[in-house]
């Protein structure tokens, strides 16, 4: 606990000086104008630019905030690139256009919940939206769960900082989820035989295969794999490594690892 007070008083005092900098500059007193160096010298402009939060964190965050960056801007891609696959699910919820739906699944004030999983988060809402007799937004629900697994891989911070820690075997678990999940996504059909979400076209004969959700989905567990190695790596941990058949796989736990 003093940690973290002293981490903020240094923030607050930081925050405190970039403030003055550019109030001098406002008052027309230009910062870092010495021994006549001009008020366009590149250091006194980092120091009115400087990011005081940026004391407060390691490599290793940096590292972090870029890598969920990645992955959560992923979900937002396979999610507009579903809906548009099958306008029948946004449809479904009564929007006007995709993009409504999109602000509507995507708003991070709801958490990850959509009224629509019924309760269900993580992978449980992921075997929701694939389940045969499941009448309503299938993406949404996918993507819901898809995005409230993810965030408890990620401690559901959306920043990191020298006193936060993220688990490594949360971001490998989540990255072999999102392999099984892509396969689900992929192969799940309905009783007739039809597939119950469109996503990868596959080759014809006028052109070629279209991957890009395979694609997308490779992003996003190579970000984790990294990630997860390297924090494993920095606290001198051991990640628990499964090897399993896509067809027979079972989701690992993310949501319930404390």
């Amino acid at each position: 606990m003093n940690r973290r007070r002293a981490l903020a008083v240094v923030i607050l005092l930081l925050a405190g000086c970039a403030h003055t900098v550019d109030k001098g500059r406002s008052a027309g007193k230009p910062a870092g104008n010495v021994a006549g160096n001009s008020g366009d010298n590149p250091v006194s402009n980092a120091v009115a630019t400087f990011d005081p939060k940026q004391i407060g964190k390691t490599d290793i965050d940096r590292v972090a905030d870029i890598h969920r960056r990645e992955v959560f801007a992923s979900v937002r891609v396979l999610a507009e690139k579903l809906y548009r696959r099958n306008p029948r699910e946004w449809k479904k919820g009564g929007h006007a256009s995709i993009e409504e739906a999109l602000d509507r699944l995507l708003d991070p004030r709801t958490g990850w919940r959509s009224a629509e999983t019924g309760g269900k988060r993580g992978t449980d809402a992921i075997l929701l939206a694939l389940a045969g007799d499941f009448e309503g937004d299938r993406v949404a629900v996918f993507i819901a769960g898809m995005g409230s697994m993810l965030n408890a891989a990620f401690e559901e911070k959306t920043e990191f900082f020298i006193l936060d820690e993220l688990d490594p075997q949360k971001l490998y678990n989540s990255a072999r989820n999102l392999e099984i999940a892509a396969w689900k996504l992929a192969s799940a059909r309905d009783a007739g035989g039809a597939l119950l979400l469109l996503s990868n076209e596959t080759a014809l004969a006028s052109q070629p295969a279209n991957l890009s959700f395979e694609r997308e989905f490779g992003k996003m567990i190579g970000n984790l794999d990294i990630l997860s190695d390297l924090i494993a790596d920095k606290g001198h941990r051991t990640i628990a490594r499964v090897a399993q058949s896509l067809a027979t796989a079972v989701f690992l736990p993310v949501m319930a690892l404390r």
